[in-house]
């Protein structure tokens, strides 16, 4: 994978650390852009997102077409008998949008989610796997 041809792209800036987007009321939808971690091999791609306070019912993973969404809400609940006296992290959703190659199977994607990372894995189309070709002698 090179520099220019990457698997992903962002939708938003990236660099300011949270992404927002426009729903059709005009309200805006603020959320934080979590770090991910991208391995190719032969065979396909591993995502790695890291996505803390984040539960499996309130994970969402969408493919249409050639672009892949994770969006999560935080479930993080507080005692009644306590308050927050310092937060650091105000928004309680992520956000990341990719657009993924034509090389990929969109079709195959299976997740797992452990301690608050999710793994995505994305094998490679049929046509676009290595292939070793018979040579006869003859």
């Amino acid at each position: 994978m090179s520099q220019t041809n990457d698997v992903t792209r962002n939708e938003s800036a990236t660099r300011a650390g949270a992404a927002t987007r426009n729903d059709p009321a005009g309200r805006s939808d603020a959320a934080l852009i979590p770090p991910v971690d991208v391995i190719e091999d032969s065979a396909g791609i591993t995502l790695r997102a890291d996505l803390p306070g984040v539960p499996k019912d309130k994970l969402s993973l969408q493919v249409e077409a050639d672009t892949l969404t994770i969006e999560g809400q935080v479930s993080m609940p507080t005692p009644q008998s306590m308050e927050a006296s310092y937060v650091e992290v105000s928004m309680p959703r992520f956000r990341r949008v990719f657009t993924l190659s034509k090389e990929l199977d969109a079709g195959k994607v299976s997740a797992d989610l452990k301690n608050g990372v999710l793994s995505l894995r994305i094998p490679k189309a049929e046509h676009a796997q290595p292939r070793r070709i018979d040579i006869k002698v003859g």
